[in-house]
């Protein structure tokens, strides 16, 4: 039986989802990150087991056969997945964050009715093309491919327990804070 709560957390595509929960797990040290298994490259800084597991397509092709995965879904041609094993040991000690996409929090959802969904939102469209385009890690080409699917992303926040707007970093990572206090604690 776990002994914590299980918070997803999800957002458009440079919305700063990264930097809310960098924030968010330095307020709270009882908080551990679900690390999840992908099939892209690692980008600068990003450390295996860490940022996340980094694997071949193969390998998590013979994760999906063996039912490894809470869930798991294919985003701009590579493959995201949250290893269960992992994560019911990390729930076994206390509140666990798990950072994925729409349909992956939607699988959660329906494999743990128990999780609390977190959908982080722009301010703005036009504020989400400026900071992904502000990156500098992403081709135009990506860019493209990432605004077409923005309008989906923010279609699908009303299925989420709660929307934060990330205007501001220090109050986005405040709300989800609070979020966190009242249905964990």
């Amino acid at each position: 039986m776990s002994k914590g709560r299980l918070f997803v957390i999800s957002g458009a595509s440079g919305v700063g989802k990264s930097t809310v929960l960098a924030k968010v797990m330095a307020a709270r040290k009882d908080l551990q990150f679900s690390v999840s298994a992908t099939t892209r490259s690692p980008r600068s800084g990003e450390i295996d087991g860490v940022s996340y597991y980094f694997v071949t397509k193969e390998k998590f092709r013979k994760m999906i056969a063996n039912n490894e995965f809470l869930e798991y879904d294919a985003h701009m041609e590579n493959f995201y997945g949250t290893p269960k094993a992992q994560l019911e040991e990390k729930l076994l000690t206390g509140n666990v964050i798990l950072d994925i996409e729409p349909n992956g929090a939607f699988n959660v959802r329906r494999e743990r009715q128990d999780a609390v969904l977190i959908f982080i939102a722009p301010p703005s469209l036009a504020e989400l093309e400026s900071r992904l385009r502000g990156r500098g890690d992403t081709s135009e080409e990506q860019i493209q491919v990432r605004q077409k699917r923005v309008a989906w992303e923010m279609e699908q926040s009303r299925q989420y327990d709660h929307i934060v707007i990330n205007d501001r970093v220090d109050t986005c990572a405040d709300k989800i804070l609070q979020i966190i206090a009242r249905e964990a604690d």
